[in-house]
């Protein structure tokens, strides 16, 4: 998996904007303002995803390319190392979990916005 295909993925789901608010090695995935997932795009490269907690712990134990979230909330974010040992498929779907945990948590205007783009 690469990170343009990640992006370019992100970028297809509704309502998602890509911004560099942290620094330009950095991009941001927002839905609605809301952060979903943050890619490092200097070696080793990797995804910051939001995930439930218990899943987090479970994908840690799991997989070697799993790790807690560098420098996010480690219960509720995990890093993921593309290093080619989870497939696309496993990759898509955590994003795709992600995507899913912040749009639940969307307040009543903003889940009607996203709905009505």
């Amino acid at each position: 998996m690469n990170l343009e295909l990640i992006r370019n993925y992100c970028l297809g789901k509704k309502g998602v904007k890509e911004s560099l608010p942290f620094n330009e090695d950095s991009p941001v995935y927002k839905v609605m303002e809301k952060i979903f997932l943050i890619s490092n795009l200097n070696p080793p490269y990797s995804i910051n995803i939001k995930c439930d907690p218990e899943k987090a712990i479970e994908l840690r134990e799991r997989y070697d390319a799993v790790i807690p979230g560098y420098h996010m909330n480690k219960k509720h974010w995990n890093t993921v190392l593309l290093d080619n040992s989870v497939g696309d498929n496993l990759i898509y779907e955590w994003i795709d979990d992600s995507y899913n945990l912040v749009t639940e948590k969307l307040n009543k205007t903003n889940k009607e916005k996203l709905k009505n783009l």
